[in-house]
């Protein structure tokens, strides 16, 4: 077991680090970060880059580390994320009794298809009844996700820097 702790602070120490190592502030490269993890609770599947780099570059975050935001969103969470955002958005629009389970592979081959042919009434028909109620979910999970990973990152790195300018001052300490 304290392998496995070890190996997962080795780990955030790493990510950290390449965090740090991006141009900008601590607040520029949490709110980049903060931005992708937000975007990856949307339903736009295939824009998440693009959103999250529009999205940090109107905040004047690091576009970089949105980037790296991104990936919460992946092939292991996307499930999660997105039967957590639809039952959400189902429940806020006063839909939370349909149970019916959803092929989110077919939604979004029905999207591709419908998207690529110009062909929105089988859209609106076969994809917009699942789409919607997503997109009101993940309004809650973008803002309480974005706030958290934003705190989170920030902290972090202005500990780090705090640390490393500790370290320089006991350096100059000693040179003296």
């Amino acid at each position: 077991m304290e392998s496995i702790k070890n190996y997962f602070n080795r780990l955030l120490k790493k990510f950290l680090v390449q965090l740090k190592r991006l141009k900008g502030t601590p607040y520029e490269i949490a709110a980049g970060f903060a931005c992708g993890v937000a975007i990856s609770f949307t339903p736009f599947i295939g824009f998440h880059l693009i959103l999250a780099a529009i999205t940090a570059w109107v905040i004047r975050a690091n576009v970089v580390s949105s980037a790296i935001g991104t990936l919460i969103g992946n092939p292991w969470t996307f499930p999660f994320i997105w039967i957590a955002v639809l039952s959400t958005g189902r429940f806020l629009l006063g839909d939370a009794v349909t149970t019916d389970p959803v092929n989110f592979i077919s939604i979004f081959e029905s999207a591709s298809k419908a998207l690529l042919t110009l062909n929105f009434k089988n859209f609106g028909r076969d994809v917009w009844p699942i789409v919607f109620p997503m997109l009101i979910g993940c309004v809650p999970y973008y803002i309480i996700s974005w706030i958290l990973s934003y705190k989170i990152i920030k902290v972090m790195l202005d500990r780090m820097a705090a640390r490393r300018a500790k370290r320089q001052a006991a350096l100059k300490e000693n040179i003296k």
